[in-house]
């Protein structure tokens, strides 16, 4: 018993001397390895993916400022046109309708709101028309033609409370609060100066015929339309830089996803080299099975073979059937002796035909003179053995 308290005593001495174990540590740095920020600009493919999804660079304050500058002038162009069709209202309300109630006794309702429905549309319509029309133009200069049915589907995380609060206390949201403010201060301020200068001129109106009258608040209001439309492009355009930003920045990718993307479009580096292995066999396959068309085996001896043919009535000149290094040049030869194919041994020939000549390619003016030699080799060799046949015939 004694002997078991000392060998404890001296265990807990020893843990007691023992350095103290390192901290644990909470990350492994090699997580972040393969660069998970978002640091890098987007790739043309993920901007044409967002444009799909209807996400684009849009800045609204700058279609309300072409809005507001071109239905200005449209109404300065249009409102002798609307003031006619006004005065010719008025004057029917006021003359001819009193004598057609008094002629039928009682007051026509439906004729005098039909009346009013078409005299309605008449005056409002074409405005409705241009303000549509310049909308469309507004929106097809910043982000093109697009038809995008993404924004219309459900997506349920937008009834989460939680991701709800996050976008009205977003930075986007401070932000479009700022301009708001910013916007209701500045156009406060210009309206306030612009007509403190024109207020003199106003109050002497008092007594002033209708049209005198009208004739200066017309262009008061034109006066203060433009220069509110100024400010307003001012703005719009300081909005158009920082949405642009604001895009740009949302859809930067991070180093693991350009690999990825590159991955999915031009599909894994290793599978492609095995694709490309594989069509170079099933070519190499096929140059093989045309061998016995050649009319000359070139080697190098043993490491290269290239197999050439040339007809005079087919090809202009002679060309590569099929070439091959090691294992396949030994089949290339295996099938010239097979088929009774002559088989030259010209080392620079063959590495020069094997480095510079495709299979099923002529080959270059400057191997002609090199080739024709070996040809006219070959062809004085078949003649001298036609002729060793035809005298033992």
């Amino acid at each position: 018993m004694a002997g078991e308290l000392e060998k404890r005593e001296k265990q807990r001495r020893r843990l007691s001397l023992a350095p103290p174990s390192p901290p644990a540590r909470f990350f492994d740095l090699q997580l972040f390895a393969e660069g998970d920020d978002k640091t890098e600009e987007a790739t043309p493919h993920r901007l044409r993916e967002a444009r799909k999804r209807g996400q684009v660079m849009k800045s609204m304050e700058l279609n309300a400022a072409l809005n507001m500058a071109a239905m200005t002038f449209f109404l300065l162009l249009y409102w002798p046109f609307m003031q006619e069709g006004i005065m010719a209202m008025l004057q029917h309300y006021l003359r001819v309708l009193p004598v057609e109630v008094a002629a039928a006794g009682e007051f026509p309702v439906i004729l005098v709101m039909r009346l009013s429905l078409l005299h309605f549309m008449k005056l409002v319509l074409p405005c409705l028309l241009a303000a549509f029309l310049i909308g469309f133009v507004a929106n097809v200069m910043q982000v093109g033609f697009l038809v995008s049915t993404e924004a219309l589907k459900p997506q349920l995380n937008r009834l989460n409370p939680v991701e709800g609060f996050k976008r009205i206390f977003s930075r986007r949201s401070l932000f479009e609060l700022v301009k708001s403010v910013l916007k209701v201060v500045i156009f406060a301020l210009i309206c306030y100066f612009y007509l403190r200068g024109r207020l003199e001129p106003m109050l002497l109106l008092l007594g002033q015929e209708t049209r005198v009258t009208a004739g200066l608040l017309g262009n008061v209001l034109v006066g203060l339309a433009f220069r509110v439309a100024a400010v307003f492009f001012l703005l719009a355009i300081l909005d158009f830089i920082y949405q642009r930003y604001e895009y740009l920045k949302n859809l930067k990718m991070s180093r693991r996803e350009i690999k990825d993307e590159y991955k999915q479009l031009e599909g894994d580096p290793y599978v492609r080299s095995r694709l490309r292995e594989r069509q170079r066999a099933l070519a190499r396959e096929r140059s093989i099975a045309r061998v016995p068309e050649a009319t000359v085996v070139v080697t190098n001896p043993t490491a290269l073979a290239v197999a050439l043919r040339y007809k005079e009535q087919e090809d202009g000149a002679p060309l590569v059937l099929a070439k091959g290094a090691g294992i396949l040049a030994a089949r290339i030869r295996e099938l010239a002796q097979a088929y009774g194919i002559p088989v030259v041994q010209d080392p620079p020939l063959a590495r020069l035909l094997y480095r510079e000549v495709e299979i099923g390619a002529e080959i270059p003016v400057e191997l002609y003179q090199a080739v024709a030699e070996i040809l006219a080799m070959v062809y004085h060799l078949q003649e001298k053995g036609r002729q060793r046949r035809h005298r033992t015939l």
